[in-house]
């Protein structure tokens, strides 16, 4: 459920924090800098001694360093970030960060921000904010791609001045994975990637499979829409789960040689069955990589719309004094060796859905290639990546949905469906 809450700043300060990460370990050393960025750092440097000396009040040594290294990183792209030892100290201990006046403690989880708490008698919580919820746009501007730090200055205000959340509830209430059975075929959505995806994934397989006869299952729709991703390793499991062999996903760095690939295991949790796996333009990252496996191998066929085009991979790398650095390492690939950087996944058979009439005129389109900044994916082209991001609550007036499920039952046919894995599309 998507609302819209217009608030009131109360006028307190406030502060931020940032969800606990795994550090990953420093890269290689950079390449010798030559005469020219050493010319270049020296320009820097008198520009700081200048401002420090001359300008017309006298500048926070410290606060023109970190503005200096924070617009050197917000340059790059909209996922790399410098953690000051304050912030990188939140991030690990999971301390709170409280956007005052609001009355909301925060942190930051798949690029939105989520509300730990409302704050008794507050602006937030007599507006009906929730713990829970997930803050998707401040003033109409998307969240996703800001820095938590980003998102606490869009909402620093002056008191009795208003302030417009678009918020997404109920995300976290639910499992991993939902599923149901529909007659004679079964219907699971993952809606995030977290440690716990995989196994609810395989529970809902097996009670899926023990409700439907197998003569009489017709196959499985694997819903991905509106998911905007998680972690890495139950991705690689998930897309696993319906594979025996093969690349799944591949990440690939700056050097040449700074290449990893994932493979599949032996063992399919569906034995073969046919597979619709449904993406939309709220489909990212570990989605993309799931979505773009199965394509790949031919194993599902992709029913929806392009989907949102996530496809790099941040590092958190300690720094001196115990400040951190999120940094862009790396890209992901296909198995067919298909950035998903700025292009996102391609449906096999394309369905739109359309927009309810309270929606109609508005902008739900998603897509990593409108975020400033972003990095240009060798993919990408005028085209950009994403598509609407909705979902209609009603699943009968789920067209995407339902046309899945005509194609399992023959009501509906398509070249793509079902897909050939003799035909896999693989990177030699």
């Amino acid at each position: 459920m998507i609302r819209k809450l217009s608030l009131l700043f109360a006028g307190a300060l406030m502060g931020a924090s940032a969800m606990s990460l795994v550090y990953g370990a420093p890269s290689s050393s950079a390449n010798a800098a030559d005469s020219e960025t050493y010319r270049q750092l020296a320009i820097f440097g008198d520009i700081f001694e200048r401002v420090r000396a001359q300008y017309v009040t006298p500048p926070d040594d410290k606060s023109l360093v970190e503005n200096a290294i924070n617009g050197m990183l917000s340059s790059l792209d909209p996922h790399s970030s410098y953690l000051n030892p304050e912030a990188a100290k939140d991030m690990r201990v999971q301390t709170k960060g409280e956007f005052g006046g609001l009355g909301i403690e925060v942190t930051m989880e798949n690029e939105l921000v989520k509300v730990i708490t409302p704050i008794d008698d507050t602006p937030a919580a007599k507006a009906g904010v929730r713990a829970g919820d997930f803050i998707t746009a401040i003033d109409g501007d998307e969240v996703r791609g800001l820095t938590l730090n980003d998102a606490v200055e869009k909402m620093r205000g002056l008191v009795n001045t208003p302030i417009e959340l678009t918020i997404v509830r109920d995300i976290i209430k639910v499992k991993a994975v939902k599923y149901r059975v529909e007659n004679d075929v079964g219907y699971m959505k993952i809606t995030s990637f977290t440690e716990k995806t995989t196994d609810d994934l395989a529970a809902a397989i097996n009670d899926i499979k023990s409700k439907i006869p197998n003569d009489k299952l017709k196959g499985f729709v694997l819903d991905l829409r509106l998911n905007p991703g998680g972690l890495l390793d139950q991705a690689v499991s998930v897309s696993d789960d319906f594979l025996d062999r093969g690349e799944i996903v591949s990440t690939r760095g700056r050097d040449p040689k700074d290449v990893s690939r994932f493979d599949a295991r032996a063992g399919d949790l569906i034995d073969g069955k046919p597979l619709i796996v449904l993406i939309n333009g709220g489909s990212a990252s570990a989605s993309e990589i799931v979505a773009g496996a199965l394509q790949d191998h031919r194993r599902a066929t992709l029913v929806g719309t392009q989907s949102f085009g996530k496809g790099s991979v941040q590092t958190i790398i300690p720094l001196a004094e115990n400040g951190a650095l999120r940094l862009t390492t790396a890209l992901y690939y296909t198995p067919s060796g298909k950035s998903i950087q700025g292009k996102g996944i391609t449906p096999d058979v394309k369905v739109d859905q359309p927009l309810p009439e309270e929606l109609q005129g508005r902008d739900v389109t998603r897509g990593e290639s409108d975020l400033k900044g972003h990095i240009k994916g060798v993919e990408e082209g005028a085209e950009g990546s994403g598509s609407a991001a909705y979902v209609p609550p009603d699943p009968k007036d789920d067209i995407q949905l339902n046309y899945a499920f005509d194609l399992l039952r023959g009501a509906k046919t398509d070249p793509a469906f079902p897909p050939n894995p003799q035909k896999a599309v693989l990177n030699q």
